[in-house]
């Protein structure tokens, strides 16, 4: 009975805090699915009653018969792009919330991360290896490489371009990261034409198969529309959620993520707990460079062709989606990448299916992302979670 009386109160303990690290691990995933279901229902009924309300104007085409085949590969596209926005978002978040500074030239870490995955394949190709190579690990090591490099890369930014310029006025670092990210395209191109991989640049992969099917969606008495997600599509998305579990893990049960949350909110009180500040400082760079860097490989096989330019708007709408979802807090970044990324994706679908053509709506996908800015800028600068958070990461 004393070895039961003793046992049972630090069972119950630790019941209690596997309780609390899977709630803390989870929860914020939850509350991305919670968005991922709401903007994918409330954005296709607004294209349906758009839809609905214009066909009766239309007689060359049933207009709502078209939205509704085409809407299922909407809402996966939007996924898609809202999962690359987030993961992306994360980094600039993340270095917002401990330094309280845009780090512009994240987007450049991106494109970098992204080459390192190109120049990883085209080694392979090169060696005549790379059709044969398992396609699974292709994609794990391709990723480790570009979170490697990448991280190392933003460490490197932190320390010659912002320490030397941590107390200066917050105007001054913010130029100096305009800078980092000219440089990092110009030394990017350079290294790219000097050493044969080109301007633009084929991002090769093994064979990773074709579209999977997911079902259909009835339209009408006879007819049915299909709908699949290609394999990038689906690497991109699960590597997106393992990447944003594992740093819910890291943020809120490991020492480090405690020690990243004390800089945050105090860094002179931390210095004095005995933190470290510049190493955490640099080691937040580390991760939100890491995660820049897988973003930029799952983006590379994704899309199949890169250039020293491709992380400039990316990175600006991934800032968007920062701000949107309430910058300095990792759950809204998430939050902000997965609306932005529905907004545009039934903008560049929708918009010259009801225009007649009249607008192609991939041209006009950034304007609605950077009106969604302004419009936050605006009404809500806090974003979407700013202001039912507690802590900046």
């Amino acid at each position: 009975m004393a070895v039961q009386a003793t046992t049972g109160p630090g069972h119950l303990v630790g019941q209690r805090s596997i309780k609390t690290i899977l709630l803390e691990i989870f929860g914020p995933l939850l509350q991305v699915l919670m968005f991922v279901l709401g903007s994918a229902t409330i954005l296709s009924l607004i294209v349906i009653v758009f839809a609905f309300v214009l066909r009766g104007s239309r007689t060359d085409v049933d207009l709502l018969q078209g939205t509704l085949i085409i809407l299922p590969q909407v809402i996966i596209d939007g996924m898609v792009r809202g999962f690359l926005f987030a993961t992306i978002a994360l980094g600039y978040t993340m270095v917002y919330g401990v330094l309280e500074f845009i780090n512009f030239a994240h987007g450049e870490i991106f494109m970098v991360g992204a080459f390192v995955g190109a120049g990883f394949a085209l080694s392979l190709a090169r060696q005549r290896i790379l059709a044969d190579f398992p396609p699974l690990l292709f994609v794990v090591l391709a990723i480790l490489l570009g979170m490697m490099v990448s991280g190392m890369l933003a460490m490197l930014t932190e320390r010659i371009a912002y320490r030397p310029l941590r107390n200066a006025p917050r105007l001054v670092p913010l130029i100096s990261a305009i800078g980092m990210s000219l440089f990092l395209q110009d030394l990017v191109r350079m290294i790219a034409l000097a050493t044969g991989m080109g301007f633009n640049v084929r991002f090769q992969t093994p064979p990773l198969g074709g579209a999977l099917p997911l079902g259909q969606i009835p339209i009408g008495s006879d007819r049915f529309a299909s709908f699949s997600i290609d394999s990038r599509a689906l690497i991109f998305i699960v590597a997106a959620v393992m990447m944003l579990i594992g740093l819910n893990y890291l943020i809120n049960v490991t020492k480090l993520g405690k020690a990243i949350r004390a800089v945050a909110q105090d860094r002179t009180t931390a210095s004095l707990m005995g933190i470290n500040v510049n190493r955490i400082i640099a080691l937040t760079f580390l991760i939100g460079g890491s995660l820049g860097g897988a973003a930029g490989v799952l983006f590379g096989i994704r899309v199949g062709t890169i250039n020293p330019y491709v992380g400039f708007l990316p990175g600006l709408k991934a800032f968007t989606a920062a701000v949107l979802g309430g910058i300095g807090n990792i759950t809204g970044a998430m939050v902000g990448g997965i609306v932005l990324g529905f907004l545009e994706a039934f903008v560049a679908s929708y918009l010259s299916l009801f225009t007649r053509g009249q607008f192609a709506g991939a041209n006009y996908a950034d304007i609605a992302a950077f009106s969604i800015l302004i419009l936050i800028l605006i009404f809500r600068p806090s974003g979407l979670l700013g202001e039912a958070t507690t802590q900046k990461v």
